[in-house]
């Protein structure tokens, strides 16, 4: 029998740092966790435990704090840095793959003016970006995870295939809540990273707004559109959504009459609804997501 070694990569996961940014105005924070994940000619250090191809993971973090050091700017333009000094310096590596989670926080306000350096975390939502170099080309995948969202009205769910095992009942008015994740591909690695963020952030949440809904589908899929409809630089966007299941509490059992008004907020078991919008003739996704 024949084994040969399959695909294979290896790196420094989750180093976490924070970079101050002591500007004169006021402090800048940039909190970030930093994924490095290197492919290339490996096979020796598997078979043989030869490491002479290997670049040490600690190497890697120390890397990422150097550039750190260097400024961070917007997560992709750092992405890039890191991944092309890590598939352009080293004869082995002929792919680098840099994912970054970048965790917000807000400004604190004393007397409604802004503290120059005082700071409150922003909630669960960070920004996420996925860079891939290789020798041929690069990839870039923006996007965002934990962005909760919660409408009070305008959605419905009813019409659907009924069994012997259906409980549900339709409804015409129901709460719709999310914690949405979305990663988009550019077309081309160099764009204006930070407007485009913005907006596919702004889009996303509008349309999620202003939509009505017959199915948290039709909301991915209209969330999905919009950002494509705004964002000529975008080939390609895909969209996780969880249905946050809120259900009216029955108060009858104590004389009460509960007019869409308490809810019992399940958190498990949920819907998970996944789907993908690509732009037609857009060229094919690499390997970044």
């Amino acid at each position: 029998m024949s084994i040969i070694l399959g695909d294979n990569r290896y790196g420094k996961a989750e180093t976490h740092f924070v970079r101050v940014d002591r500007g004169h105005g006021g402090h800048e924070l940039a909190d970030l966790t930093v994924s490095v994940a290197l492919s290339g000619d490996f096979e020796s250090v598997h078979l043989t435990g030869d490491n002479s191809n290997v670049l040490p993971t600690d190497s890697q973090k120390n890397t990422i704090f150097a550039f750190a050091q260097e400024g961070v700017g917007e997560i992709e333009e750092f992405g890039l840095r890191l991944a092309r000094h890590f598939a352009g310096g080293y004869a082995p590596i002929r792919e680098a793959r840099v994912a970054i989670e970048q965790h917000s926080w807000q400004r604190l306000s004393v007397d409604g003016t802004p503290h120059p350096h005082a700071f409150v975390r922003g909630g669960t939502e960070k920004r996420l970006a996925t860079v891939t170099a290789s020798e041929r080309e690069d990839w870039v995948v923006a996007g965002l995870t934990e962005l909760t969202v919660l409408k009070t009205t305008g959605s419905e769910f009813w019409g659907y295939l009924k069994d012997r095992y259906t409980t549900l009942p339709e409804t015409q008015d129901r709460i719709l809540a999310t914690a949405v994740t979305a990663r988009w591909r550019y077309a081309r690695a160099e764009v204006d990273h930070a407007a485009c963020f913005a907006t596919a952030r702004s889009r996303l949440l509008e349309t999620f707004a202003q939509a009505h809904s017959l199915s948290l589908q039709q909301t991915l899929y209209d969330m999905g559109r919009a950002v494509l409809e705004s964002l000529p630089e975008v080939a390609e966007i895909r969209l996780a959504m969880p249905n946050k299941h809120h259900f009216l509490v029955d108060l009858s059992p104590f004389a009460l009459n509960n007019q869409d008004e308490v809810y019992y907020a399940a958190d498990r078991p949920y819907g998970l609804i996944e789907g993908s919008l690509m732009r037609d003739g857009a060229p094919p996704p690499g390997r970044a997501w």
